[in-house]
């Protein structure tokens, strides 16, 4: 059983932000930052790689309910989160994450910069035998 498939069939309450007939955006339990919100798209795909392509048009609902809480919590921003597979997919059915930001919200995403280790042409040329 699939919990997200469960809250889309509406047989698991949540809290609805926005529901259309092909996604739904709900209140994530956590409440990382005040307004912390899910959108899924309600026909099951697992992650990212094997989201259904009639799925693919996702973000549209991600910009509408991201307008939502701007216009709600006025924030300095928000974090537009996607886990997908290990070690962060705490649930097996594609998601993203809106995650409004405040001053001294308490939240950091961290990026280390691997600059100077890292050659991008090799990078590009192992990413090009792939296409």
């Amino acid at each position: 059983m699939c919990i997200f498939c469960e809250i889309g069939k509406g047989n698991i309450p949540s809290k609805k932000v926005y529901e259309d007939e092909k996604y739904l955006a709900f209140l994530d339990l956590s409440q990382t930052t005040i307004g912390h919100t899910l959108v899924i798209p309600k026909k099951h795909s697992k992650n990212i790689f094997e989201l259904d392509e009639d799925s693919l048009d996702i973000m549209g609902t991600v910009k509408k309910v991201a307008l939502i809480l701007k216009k709600t919590f006025n924030p300095i921003g928000i974090n537009i989160v996607s886990n997908n597979e290990r070690p962060l997919q705490s649930v097996e059915h594609f998601h993203i994450h809106l995650i409004p930001r405040y001053e001294n919200d308490n939240f950091d995403i961290m990026f280390k910069d691997n600059s100077k280790s890292v050659d991008l042409d090799k990078v590009l040329e192992k990413i090009k035998e792939n296409l």
